[in-house]
């Protein structure tokens, strides 16, 4: 098998949901990171997610209140001392990066399938 390829079952294990941003800022002493407070509906509250997206954003505050797709049941991950749980779903790079974002508001945490 391709290494490249993975099963359905395989992707069925990746778990996307829409996120709203409720707070977006830079990451201190860094030039690529923000650090993100993400609404899913959750009862536990908003979720931290740090992402390499400053070369991109000139403006954290600009993210704020937009619906982006994430991937949420990654393990907890540690960055520059900041936990992140879940990461942000973007194509391309330099003149081509977008983000993946649904056409029309959608409720937090509203699942892909």
């Amino acid at each position: 098998m391709d290494k490249s390829r993975i099963t359905i079952d395989e992707f069925s294990k990746i778990e996307v949901k829409v996120g709203t941003v409720r707070l977006a800022e830079r990451v201190p002493e860094t030039d690529k990171l923000f650090r993100l407070l993400v609404d899913f509906s959750e009862e536990s509250g908003p979720r931290q997610i740090v992402s390499g997206i400053a070369m991109y954003v000139s403006e954290p505050e600009s993210l704020v209140g937009r619906q982006f797709a994430f991937v949420t049941n990654l393990e907890p991950r540690t960055i520059r001392g900041l936990e992140s749980n879940g990461m942000l779903f973007a194509v391309g790079s330099g003149d081509t990066f977008a983000f993946l974002t649904p056409d029309r508001d959608v409720p937090s945490g509203t699942s892909a399938h």
